[in-house]
């Protein structure tokens, strides 16, 4: 139903997600990160409370394998829940239920994260992995490469409606939030979104925004 990445950079220590999906308003349950933390994506019949426990367990110190445990252990509808974990140190941890629809898929290494569940092929999961390794530029183009890429290779099954990215650096707000909640070509408004709030005025406003 939905294809998600995360990703750490380890020259800003910055935490990224991003997601698309078949459905509307992605970006509203699916995606979630918080600074210095880690991040999050709950997907296939997503169980929204993963993210709000998940993220509350990394900020306490539990590592992402024992999150993805805790979470799914105490969830009686497991089988039908996928999710990624990362947590502050960049290690991942994964889980994808036995009842999700095929194609199911996961890429899981250091400071990367990669799931997807009712994609149109196995290649999409791969495909995402290569073109974020392979994008240059900062940590939000090299999400959208990837998510471009993996609709390329046959993302949802069902074509996508919405797409959604998350960056947070090192404040307790986003860096970058960025959604499209409905649309024919999503990833091509995401795109244009990007470049209104990553240049310009916009660019200006939050550069002067209050830190801690």
């Amino acid at each position: 139903m939905t294809f998600s990445i995360l990703a750490h950079d380890r020259a800003t220590g910055a935490f990224g997600v991003a997601t698309a999906t078949g459905g509307p308003a992605v970006g509203s349950l699916v995606p979630h990160a918080r600074a210095g933390v880690g991040a999050l994506a709950t997907q296939g019949y997503t169980n929204p409370l993963y993210a709000h426990d998940g993220l509350a367990a990394l900020e306490a110190g539990y590592g992402a394998e024992a999150v993805v445990y805790a979470l799914t252990t105490a969830d009686p509808e497991r089988d039908r829940r996928q999710v990624i974990v990362m947590d502050r140190t960049g290690a991942t941890a994964g889980w994808s239920g036995q009842g999700l629809t095929e194609a199911v898929g996961m890429h899981l290494q250091t400071d990367l994260a990669i799931a997807g569940n009712l994609l149109g092929t196995t290649d999409v999961v791969p495909a995402m992995a290569q073109a974020f390794s392979r994008a240059g530029g900062s940590l939000e183009l090299r999400l959208l490469a990837a998510l471009t890429a993996g609709d390329l290779a046959g993302g949802d099954a069902r074509g996508i409606q919405s797409a959604a990215i998350k960056t947070y650096t090192d404040q307790p707000y986003p860096a970058i939030d960025v959604r499209v909640d409905f649309a024919r070509n999503p990833l091509d408004e995401l795109s244009a979104l990007l470049e209104r709030v990553r240049i310009g005025d916009y660019a200006d406003f939050v550069a002067g925004l209050p830190r801690r």
